[in-house]
């Protein structure tokens, strides 16, 4: 079914709102514009120029919201409030826990440095990073208003082209089950490759990834943020969408992405004795391991990436 740039407004408009005002306001809202959209077609206006106009005079849906709450938005100040929420998120989501997983991994990369310490070096430089970006973000937009006395319009005029799209049923089912599937087909080949493998030493086999994975635990970790990250996948389709869920992605995917190129950059994924076993040289596991660190890191960077991207448009 597609969807109508008033269903899209509509929905747009509600997910800002308290569970138990939504119902009412739903229809309040389609009622005004399915009678607005008349008004003008009576008027000899097309209906879908009418529609666009009908939804360009109300204007942004999250100050349509805020109004429907009863909620100023006077934090910074009304005319640069959401610019500021926006690329306040946005930071959070996706500078701190990069900064922090990086601060993890060059300590882990030193070797001198216990598990301890690891966590404890990434815990503080999220929270010092977070204290940052908060602070100064906050600061530049109250001088901002405050330099222009309060009149600061937003830097890019709303129009219903601005709507995120909304993906139709079968391109998402699509999605979703080819997730769903490469994660199960990627966990059962992780979790019996001490079992099974092409190669094996006095009857046993060898085991593609190193065993210091299970001994450890960390492979149950990977894999569960394996599965955390395709839930995020139906939550952005089946949960409306709230900064809470925004922030708890992005993180799901950051660390994801971290603890691959952690993994590869330590030497922490294929087991040597498989590698020796088939005959690869230096060069060749070398190669493997920068793979790898690649595709966690443009991982990291799609992700801030589409934070950012999402941002402008919500």
């Amino acid at each position: 079914m597609t969807l109508t740039l008033t269903d899209r407004y509509v929905d747009a408009t509600l997910r800002r709102l308290p569970g138990r005002q939504r119902p009412d306001i739903e229809q309040e809202l389609r009622t005004s514009i399915a009678d607005a959209i008349e008004d003008r077609v009576e008027a000899g206006a097309a209906p879908g120029d009418a529609e666009r106009a009908v939804l360009t005079d109300l204007g942004d849906p999250a100050r349509l919201a805020a109004g429907y709450a009863d909620r100023p938005l006077h934090l910074v100040g009304p005319a640069m409030y959401l610019d500021y929420t926006r690329l306040l998120t946005t930071l959070l989501a996706t500078v701190v826990p990069a900064v922090a997983g990086y601060v993890g991994l060059m300590r882990a990369l030193s070797g001198d440095a216990s598990a301890a310490g690891i966590a404890a070096a990434t815990a503080g430089a999220a929270i010092t990073t977070a204290v940052h970006v908060a602070f100064w973000t906050t600061l530049a937009f109250v001088l901002l208003d405050r330099l222009r006395g309060g009149r600061a319009r937003p830097a890019r005029p709303w129009s219903p082209e601005s709507l995120p799209e909304q993906p139709g049923r079968r391109a998402r089912h699509a999605e979703l089950v080819t997730e769903t599937l490469l994660l199960i087909l990627i966990s059962t080949f992780i979790l019996l490759s001490p079992f099974v493998s092409p190669l094996a030493a006095g009857g046993d086999p060898i085991p593609l990834f190193t065993p210091w994975l299970w001994d450890t635990g960390l492979v149950y970790l990977f894999i569960t943020l394996a599965a955390a990250n395709l839930a995020v996948s139906f939550a952005k389709y089946y949960v409306r969408w709230s900064v809470g869920r925004a922030l708890a992605g992005a993180l799901v995917q950051v660390a994801g992405a971290l603890t691959l190129v952690w993994l590869a950059a330590t030497d922490h994924i294929l087991n040597p004795a498989f590698a020796a076993a088939a005959g690869w040289d230096a060069g060749t596991v070398h190669w493997i391991r920068i793979g790898l660190v690649i595709t966690g890191s443009l991982t990291l960077v799609s992700t801030v990436l589409e934070a950012v991207t999402l941002s402008h448009r919500r």
